[in-house]
């Protein structure tokens, strides 16, 4: 391991015993938007960030259902380079033994995803192509309706289309991850029916903590947990509870989640926007009620997880499951559908 590893709970204001499990853990943040914004700042900024607090594999988004085909594929050609170019701080990981190096090398893990199946263009052979190129899951619907089905915010709640079988099924065959993040409540159900492979909602938090759209019904959990399946909380503010990015806050959301199906089905995303200031809302994601104004949105911190890890052992949490729910979950989930 190199020099910057940090060895001491003291350098996260945390116990010893907790910077131990921190340390020693697979950390993996499974959704970090990636597709817009000032990308210098958050190459330069947002990653040390990252890897400072602990942290071992990000997901980034590349591209989702706002997304045409040959922007999604521009997307991942620059961002291929950018990792590649720079071997002595990141590993691009396109296998599951990319991510046990990763971690011994004590550089940061990167994985790719896609947030909504637009960039498919009802092909799909893409699927295939896009797997090749290093996404490694894909979500079914943002927020809205799409060619696979109801997204969450739709004002109708319709199944999976026949096109959308059909991707899933060939999502299983190449070993890309389902994913029904953002994605309507029947669609999601139906989507868990067909998958022969487990399904993940890659970063949703339990609606009967906090009623929003973008969070997920009692069933959805049971339905995702009996597939093999990974839900992982988000740290987004105002899915959490009313604009309470705490870390109290998400470790409730996680006990929720853990109380209905334990802990081998539960991980973590926090689905940071660092810079939300120029951010504002779109037709792809309308606001729901009660929500805040989108600059004044909070987020869980990077630095915030090692409190997380601390938290989670104070409230009786075993060394393994606080391992397993800091990452360990993800890396399983990877190892049984990747190819």
């Amino acid at each position: 391991m190199s020099e910057t590893l940090v060895e001491s709970g003291s350098d996260w204001g945390i116990s010893e015993d907790a910077a131990r499990v921190h340390r020693e853990a697979y950390v993996w943040d499974n959704t970090l938007p990636w597709t817009s914004g000032d990308m210098a700042r958050k190459r330069t900024e947002v990653l040390p960030r990252i890897k400072a607090s602990g942290f071992d594999v990000v997901s980034l988004t590349l591209g989702g259902d706002r997304t045409k085909m040959p922007d999604a594929i521009k997307k991942i050609a620059e961002e291929r380079n950018f990792f590649l170019a720079n071997t002595n701080k990141y590993v691009l990981i396109e296998k599951a033994d990319d991510i046990e190096r990763a971690k011994r090398e004590d550089k940061l893990g990167i994985v790719f995803h896609f947030q909504g199946t637009n960039p498919v263009n009802y092909d799909i052979n893409m699927i295939s192509t896009y797997y090749h190129l290093g996404i490694r899951h894909m979500l079914m619907a943002y927020n809205l309706r799409n060619a696979v089905g109801d997204g969450c915010k739709e004002r109708t709640d319709e199944g999976l289309s026949r096109f959308g079988v059909q991707l899933v099924e060939e999502m299983n065959r190449v070993g890309m991850v389902v994913d029904c993040t953002h994605t309507g409540h029947k669609t999601s159900m139906e989507v868990m029916e067909v998958s022969k492979a487990p399904v993940v909602f890659s970063h949703s938090n339990p609606n009967a903590l906090k009623e929003h759209p973008r969070n997920i019904a009692d069933d959805q959990i049971k339905a995702c947990a009996k597939t093999g399946g990974v839900m992982g909380v988000n740290g987004v503010g105002i899915f959490l509870g009313d604009n309470d990015n705490s870390t109290e806050q998400q470790i409730r959301h996680v006990d929720y989640y853990v109380q209905m199906v334990g802990p081998d089905h539960i991980g973590f995303a926090n689905d940071l926007m660092p810079f939300p200031a120029g951010t504002t809302p779109t037709a792809w994601n309308p606001p729901a009620p009660g929500d805040v104004p989108w600059p004044d949105i909070k987020y869980v911190q990077p630095e915030q997880m090692p409190s997380f890890t601390e938290g989670l052992l104070k409230k009786g949490y075993k060394e393994t499951d606080v391992a397993n729910i800091l990452g360990g979950n993800w890396v399983k989930i990877a190892k049984k559908i990747w190819k």
